[in-house]
């Protein structure tokens, strides 16, 4: 969840190709944790940039979700990709392109805030011991990593 006062930048975890994105259109419901309680499916009834991406740890998707007062969401490689309230499904595809992002490199923004939902295959991603849910995020820092052990910091 991003309120007004956070970063609304939206930084690679690993190196990845971006494969396609799609907008899902939908609700703008908030995404605070008591509205996110209390709205059964609440992540995938909103508004949605949905981005798959391979990478060395296999693919993955970085999901973009919209909330109330969000006005829009941009990526680095298309700019602004939600229309004023467009109810149409729109898909782009970048395969014959090579748009290869590197760890840490922005790969999109709110202009507002929202929240992200990412999307990893069973296995590959091991959770830092220290991370706690609900707690802000800052650039950088290091939530989980790929394989055994701790994250690098």
């Amino acid at each position: 969840y991003l309120s007004p006062r956070d970063y609304h930048r939206i930084h690679m975890s690993c190196d990845a190709r971006l494969l396609r994105m799609t907008y899902v259109p939908g609700a703008l419901f908030s995404v605070n944790p008591d509205t996110a309680r209390g709205v059964p499916g609440l992540f995938a009834r909103n508004e949605r940039v949905v981005c798959v991406f391979e990478s060395a740890h296999g693919p993955f998707v970085l999901t973009m979700v919209g909330a109330t007062i969000v006005g829009s969401m941009a990526t680095v490689w298309h700019g602004v990709v939600n229309p004023p309230r467009s109810p149409v499904l729109r898909e782009w595809r970048y395969d014959d392109q090579n748009i290869a992002l590197k760890q840490g490199d922005e790969m999109g923004r709110f202009l507002l805030g929202s929240t992200v939902v990412m999307l990893f295959r069973k296995g590959p991603l091991r959770f830092n011991q220290s991370w706690l849910a609900a707690r802000p995020v800052r650039l950088g820092e290091a939530m989980a990593s790929f394989g055994v052990g701790e994250p690098k910091r």
